[in-house]
Formats: C-alpha cells, structure tokens, sequence
C-alpha cells in the first residue's frame, strides 16, 4: 500500500513538473515574439546605416538572450507567486471587515512593493539635488497613500473618472510651480515606480478586494490601482522639488557601448554584473516575501502545496528578472545611447521621428509588466477585450509618443505644451467611453513605462539630446512621462471602438462584452 502511494505521488511530481516545463517554453516563445522586433529593427539600422562597434552589436545580441530566457522565467513565476499573493492578501483585508485594518495594511503593502522596485533606484541615482533616500521614501509614501485611495473607490464604488480628473487638476496645478529642470522627472517617477515588481502585485490586490463585492461591476472595478498609484509618484517629486529648489540638470549619464577586446571580455562583463543585479533584486524580493511570511502565519494559512508553489514562483521571479535586468542594463542600455547619438548626429536629424516611432512601437511588446495586465484583461473580461487589440492600441501609443519625444529633442518644445493637452483630451474623453476602458487605459499608462522604456528609450533619448547640442534634463527626460500618456488616449480609443461596433451589430442574445459596457 505505502509503495503504491509512493508512486502515485511520484507519478503526480512528474505531471506538475511536465506541466510546468511546457508553461515555460511557452513563456519563452511568448518572450522571443516580444524581443524579436526591436532586435531586428537595431540589425537593420546597424547594419545599413549607422555603424556600430563590433562588441556593442554582440553585448546587444548576449542582452536581448538574457531578455527572452529572463522575461519567460519572470512571467512565469509572476503567474505562481506574485498574481496568488496579492489577491490572498486582498482577499484577506477586506474580510476583517475594518476599514482601518485595510487602509493600514494597503499602505504599507503599497510603500513595501514600491521600495522593491529596482526602477526606483535607478530614477533616485539619477535626480539632483535631492537626497537619495528621501526621494525613494517620499516616493514610497505616495504610491502607499494612492493605493489605500484607489482601494477604498473599489470598496465605497466611487466612479474613477472623478477621481483622476480631481488628481490631475491638482498635478498640473502644481506642476506650474515646480522648477522646469525637475518637472520632466516628476511626471517619470509616474511611469518609472510602477514596473514589473508593482504592477503584478497592484494588480492581483485590486482582484481580491473586488472580490468581496457581489455587485455586477466589481470586477471591472479591480483595474484603475496603477493608474492611481502613479499619481503619488508625481506629486511626492513635485513636493520634493518645491521644498529642495533643485537648480541643475546634472543626471547621471547614460552607459556607453561596451568596449571589449574579444569575446571573453564581453561575456566576462555580463557575468560581472548578473552578481550585481542577483543581490538588487533579492533587496527588492525580500520585504514582499517577508510580507508574504508574516501574513500566512498570522492570517492566511494556506496549505503547504500552495505555499511550495508560492516560494516556487518566488524563485523564478527572482532569477528571471535577475536575468532581465542585466541584459537590459548591460546590452541594451549602451546600444540605446548609441543609436541615439549616431541618428542625432546626421544631417538628416528628422530621422529620429520616425525611427524613434518603430523602436517605441516594438519596445512596448518587451515589457514585462505589460503581459501581466493583457493577460488579466482578457481573463477578468471573459475575452471581451483581445490581448491582441490592447497590445496593438498600446504600441500604437508608445509608438506615437517616442516619436513625439524625439520632434520635441529637435525643436526644444516644453514637456507641459505635450503633456497638458494630451491628458485634457484623455480626460474629456472619460466621459464618453465604458468605464472599464478608462481605468484600463490609465492602467496601461503605468505599465508601459516599464525597464525597457527606462533603459533603452530613455538613453537613446539622453543620446540624441546630446548630439543635437540641446538641454538633457529638461528635454531627453520626461519621454518615460510621453510613453504614459498617449496609451491613455489610444486605449480609451479601442474603448469606444468596441462600444460603437456593439450597439452596430445589436446581438439578440446578451455578449460577455455587454457587461463591461454597462
């Protein structure tokens, strides 16, 4: 009897480890989809027009490996451990049943998740005038705040649309008294602080709240946290750059392409770093597994197979974006700035627009937080909104503002002469289109300024600023801030879009889509 439930046990390990494999080659083939693009689109340039060192083309290629192998593995333990966290934890608030308790605890889970967000760091690095730490913890208290904001709409059913329009007002109200030189990065510490160790966390919070609801619309209800969440971002810099007078532009500079004598030096400088990166993102790790701990012993209690497959996407998270990072960092970072430069310095500097426009069109695709809201869109809106059509809408958005921000390097246009009639027109356009829509497109905002857009858009931008002779603090940075905003109109598009073709086709019978437009 013990050898046949002996194999019976051994028989069901092997299943679970069988299934898990073929979900990981499917994350990979998923993540190869993503990368493949852009990497093509640097090969053509490279090789056609702008002429780029031998070892910067070959650390390119090692990062866009380590992307593909490090997004498969990041997704995966994503759907394991991060996404099952947050909606336990979620579920568990809102059971007790005190608004205290939840406000308490979604306060503190908004600042844990936030100080864990490598972006965080590498945006603190880069701000002057300000004290590193205090920028990261004033940051921190305003992701916490917004997060306690945007869960109490769930649980009071406040309408989002009066809530960003209320938040906006007051951004761009203060926006007219903070200092130019800091204004760009204020509006990126928005998109910046909500990446892949936010958003999938945010995200499954907003499931299990809505969860207790028995309402129609709690469901559509659970998105709108991100979009939230990087309002306090914005205003916690704008504060800090009201109260420290900021007066210089001096960021950090961009990485320069890889200088490496043969091939061992170069992959001598990826595992130099992957140390690096593996001790960054356990720092980050930690405080959320800790949570994780401390919650399962005093509230949730879950069985230990739940918890084995918890720590188990932990571990894949960890070392997936580990991976991510690096590659990204070491491999695509330098190649950004290159490209951007070597463009910036032709003749023919329009060409930025429309080359920036491809690289922004593909690079949205690579973001790893950008898999995790899709996937959840289609699952939570039983397939009434295709991933399809929201990656498309999003890369149309990112597509549109990278280039954007490339016409506003050449010509040196003030950020505010984008920004404040982009958000008006997202704003108006709330009123007009399904409410789930809304806060899907405000989500989306924060989860295509993800790493990619930081480490590659971002320097090529830095890059080009500099060729172009302009002003790098107060034009190359705030493109993170452009890739938020346009996904807000496009996405709202799609909306009304879906909306118009509805009502066109009239179904006898009731479409899961209805429910969403209601």
């Amino acid at each position: 009897m013990t050898r046949k439930k002996s194999k019976e046990q051994a028989k069901r390990f092997w299943n679970r480890r069988n299934a898990r494999r073929s979900i990981l080659t499917e994350k990979w083939k998923e993540s190869f989809s993503s990368v493949l693009p852009i990497t093509l689109i640097v090969l053509v340039l490279c090789f056609l027009w702008v002429p780029a060192p031998v070892s910067a083309m070959l650390g390119f290629l090692l990062g866009a490996v380590l992307l593909v192998v490090g997004m498969g593995l990041f997704t995966l333990g994503t759907d394991l451990a991060m996404t099952p966290i947050g909606e336990h934890v979620g579920s568990a608030m809102t059971r007790s049943k005190k608004l205290w308790v939840i406000m308490l605890i979604s306060l503190l889970v908004g600042m844990i998740v936030t100080l864990s967000e490598p972006d965080l760091q590498v945006l603190a690095e880069q701000v002057p005038g300000v004290p590193n730490r205090t920028l990261i913890w004033a940051v921190a208290l305003g992701v916490g705040l917004f997060l306690v904001v945007a869960l109490l709409r769930i649980l009071l059913r406040i309408p989002m649309k009066w809530l960003l329009l209320g938040c906006y007002t007051v951004v761009f109200a203060l926006a007219q008294f903070v200092p130019d030189a800091f204004l760009a990065v204020a509006f990126d510490a928005g998109g910046v602080t909500t990446g892949p160790m936010t958003v999938p966390f945010i995200l499954a919070l907003g499931v299990g709240v809505s969860a207790m609801r028995s309402d129609a619309n709690a469901e559509n209800d659970s998105f709108g946290l991100v979009a939230l969440c990087s309002v306090g971002p914005i205003l916690a810099v704008m504060l800090l750059g009201l109260l420290f007078q900021p007066d210089g532009g001096n960021y950090a500079a961009s990485a320069t392409p890889p200088d490496a004598a043969d091939t061992l030096a170069l992959s001598a400088m990826f595992t130099r770093s992957f140390p690096h990166y593996m001790k960054e993102v356990a720092i980050a790790l930690l405080p959320i597994a800790a949570f994780f701990a401390l919650f399962q012993l005093l509230v949730l209690h879950l069985k230990r197979r739940e918890v084995s497959r918890i720590i188990a996407g932990l571990l894949y998270t960890y070392f997936g974006l580990a991976l991510f990072l690096t590659g990204v960092n070491v491999g695509f970072m330098p190649m950004g700035n290159f490209l951007g430069q070597a463009l910036g310095s032709l003749d023919a500097r329009w060409l930025l627009v429309p080359v920036g426009m491809m690289i922004g069109y593909c690079v949205v695709s690579a973001e790893p937080a950008v898999h995790v809201l899709s996937k959840q869109v289609y699952e939570m809106t039983a397939g009434a909104i295709p991933q399809k059509a929201l990656g498309l809408s999003l890369s149309i958005g990112v597509s549109v503002s990278v280039g954007l921000s490339m016409l506003r390097i050449i010509t040196g246009v003030p950020i505010l002469w984008l920004l404040i009639p982009g958000y008006l027109v997202a704003i108006l356009m709330m009123f007009f289109v399904p409410p789930i829509f809304t806060s899907i497109a405000f989500d989306s905002g924060g989860v295509a300024s993800g790493p990619m857009t930081a480490t590659f858009l971002l320097p090529m931008a830095m890059g080009a600023c500099i060729a172009v002779g302009g002003d790098v603090a107060a034009d190359a940075f705030g493109v993170v801030a452009m890739v938020a905003m346009t996904p807000l109109i496009t996405i709202q598009t799609l909306g009304l879009v879906i909306k118009y073709r509805q009502k066109k086709s009239k179904p006898v019978a009731p479409a899961p889509a209805e429910d969403i437009i209601e």
